[in-house]
């Protein structure tokens, strides 16, 4: 029996000696490679906590203290050390484990996460609401692995230390270029800066120096060379002038040294940082030489890392994308782009590449990103913004006011619009069409296929206005790419199938299954008219109207909450132009949060599959 399989809660881990730790680390190791290696997942970030992960088990106790970790896909040992060893085989597959903390799958996960920089928000709210009620418990926030780089964690920390609650910030630093800071010099002076001695003596010292008449001028003094210390050494000296005692930096997988930092930091009563040094992708080379590859990776080998792809053969819309935005840079030295630190995700490591001077990462930080593409697009420059659709919606009030408002020429490039997969909730476009369509001078656009992509990007920036272009994750049909990128007709829709009895108005990824859908209806005698719709805003006005008198029935379909999405659009045309009694069936997502799964698995759980499309339309002409 491994020494994991002894660990059903937090309490085994306490009661292991300190020497056996180390043997729990790779025993955690193991567990998440060989889960991840047949799910996928978030294998890197994971991998270089299992020490930190240990330690905060061993010297704190979950529930009662709150540990909250910030984005949560490092949290994987965390949930093999909370009881959930034996469904951790079940992670980030329909109706099994969440690859993030979930409140309502343990008692141990504080706080519902997926997106990044919230960790230390959560954690102030959680020390505030424990002193208001009078309660005991110790509240912990884990950030780090790029997190740092979200403004609202500097929001957070802003506050925190104001606050100076009772709190532990531990900053997960896996930045290697700084790997050379551990080592016993800096483990002795962490040791030293944690003790509960130092602790108690400088607190007595400011003390008993502010009550002297010269207390003042020595206290500055002592701590301006305290300051000039540090700032040669460490970083303490910017979270210290937020307001937090700063310890560290500590070696992040030297686990007496991490326990006996927690326990010295533990008897703390005020706001304290520890800075933890970690290596992404600890103990499996392959996550280690490559740790971007493997921070969200799909299946793979063990033996070799090497990702098992899948079965098409047809490029990525991500990789079609990436591949005209070159070209069409190429032409026009004005065109830049951005990524909030998601230069591979989105495709532009080419573009990176090929045109460094134009391409810009500005890290978690997409309202800063969406602000200073408006100040480029005012500077002349038509900027694109590769976002995924979940993550935009941080930058919402930014898009509204900086981009809309000024009609400044962005164009927005949407990946992973609908359903992605196994990352869940936090990840599923489910709400772009809904909170950007009613934005005044924005153009939105989604295409059946990657070819369609190309010409839609290009008619984005050819504008000169505001627009989005929107598109799922994954392959897309196969088609052939016109090497010429044509300028579609703003607001213009196209026929794809003729029919007698309805009208199908579909967008983006519903196109091809609706028409699969009605050839299987065609047969049964149910003719239908199939729409590609291209356009979310302007809307085919014309045609619409058309179609609806025509058939006195219209059907819409889309990859987005029905709420304020594409097919409510239509509704308030129809309503409009006096057509409200247009029978209409709206197929999309319903008024809920659509759980993890494969995309396959979850259109056919949505009913957005061809058997579920047949079912729903022929259900709602037979009624």
């Amino acid at each position: 029996m491994s020494i994991l399989e002894t660990i059903n809660s937090p309490d085994d881990v306490k009661r292991l000696p300190v020497s056996r730790l180390p043997e729990l680390a790779a025993d955690l190791r193991k567990s998440i490679i060989q889960t991840c290696a047949a799910n996928g997942g978030h294998l890197a970030p994971s991998l270089g906590v299992v020490e930190l992960t240990i330690a905060l088990h061993k010297v704190f106790a979950t529930p009662s203290d709150k540990i909250v970790w910030d984005v949560g896909h490092q949290a994987y040992a965390h949930k093999l050390l909370t009881g959930r060893r034996e469904i951790f085989s079940t992670l980030r597959t329909l109706n099994g484990m969440s690859g993030f903390p979930k409140r309502h799958e343990s008692q141990h996960d504080a706080f519902d996460v997926g997106h990044s920089s919230t960790s230390i928000s959560a954690a102030t709210g959680f020390a505030v609401a424990r002193d208001l009620d009078g309660r005991r418990g110790k509240v912990l926030a884990v950030i780090g692995d790029g997190s740092m780089t979200g403004g609202i964690a500097y929001e957070g920390i802003n506050h925190a230390g104001h606050l100076n609650k009772d709190m532990i910030i531990i900053l997960n630093d896996n930045e290697m270029s700084i790997a050379e800071n551990v080592g016993a010099l800096s483990n002795f002076l962490t040791r030293t800066a944690s003790s509960e001695f130092v602790h108690r003596f400088k607190k007595s010292t400011e003390s008993f120096l502010k009550r002297l008449d010269v207390g003042k001028g020595v206290l500055h003094v002592a701590r301006k060379m305290e300051e000039s210390f540090k700032g040669l050494f460490t970083p303490g000296m910017l979270f210290e002038a937020f307001g937090f005692e700063y310890i560290g930096p500590i070696d992040g997988h030297d686990l007496p040294t991490l326990i006996e930092t927690l326990e010295n930091v533990k008897k703390f009563d005020n706001s304290v940082l520890i800075h933890v040094l970690t290596k992404k992708g600890m103990g499996y080379k392959p996550a280690e030489q490559n740790p971007s590859m493997f921070h969200g990776v799909g299946p793979f080998e063990i033996e070799t890392g090497k990702v098992i792809k899948g079965k098409s053969g047809a490029s990525s819309y991500t990789a079609v994308f990436g591949a005209a935005l070159c070209k069409l840079a190429a032409e026009d030295d004005r065109i830049a782009a951005i990524t909030a630190a998601m230069p591979d995700g989105t495709g532009l490591a080419g573009f990176s590449k090929e045109f460094p001077d134009r391409f810009f990462d500005v890290g978690i930080a997409e309202q800063h990103g969406v602000t200073f593409a408006a100040g480029l697009a005012a500077g002349g420059y038509r900027p694109v913004f590769a976002v995924y659709s979940s993550f935009l919606q941080r930058a919402y009030d930014q898009v509204c006011h900086d981009v809309c408002l000024q009609n400044l020429p962005v164009t927005f490039a949407i990946d992973r619009g609908g359903v992605v997969g196994n990352d869940g909730p936090t990840h599923h476009g489910a709400f772009d069409l809904s909170y950007l369509r009613h934005l005044p001078n924005l153009t939105l656009m989604a295409p059946k296929d990657e070819n369609e992509l190309q010409h839609m990007l290009a008619t984005a920036i050819a504008l000169g206005t505001p627009a989005a272009v929107r598109y799922p994750r994954g392959n897309g049909y196969g088609v052939a790419l016109d090497q010429t990128l044509d300028i579609l007709p703003v607001g213009r829709s196209e026929v794809l199938r003729e029919g007698n009895i309805a009208v199908v108005i579909a967008l983006g990824t519903m196109v091809y299954p609706m028409l699969d859908a009605a050839e299987v209806l065609d047969k049964e005698g149910i003719s239908l008219t199939v729409v590609n719709a291209r356009f979310v805003k302007p809307l085919d006005d014309t045609l619409i109207i058309t179609m609806a008198e025509k058939y006195g029935i219209l059907i819409t379909i889309e990859e987005n909450s029905l709420q304020g999405g594409f097919g409510s659009a239509i509704l308030e045309l129809l309503e409009e132009r006096g057509l409200s009694g247009t029978r209409v069936l709206r197929l999309g997502y319903p008024d809920s949060y659509i759980a993890q799964g494969e995309q396959h698995e979850l259109r056919a759980m949505l009913g957005l599959d061809r058997p579920g499309i047949t079912a729903s339309i022929r259900t709602f002409l037979a009624s």
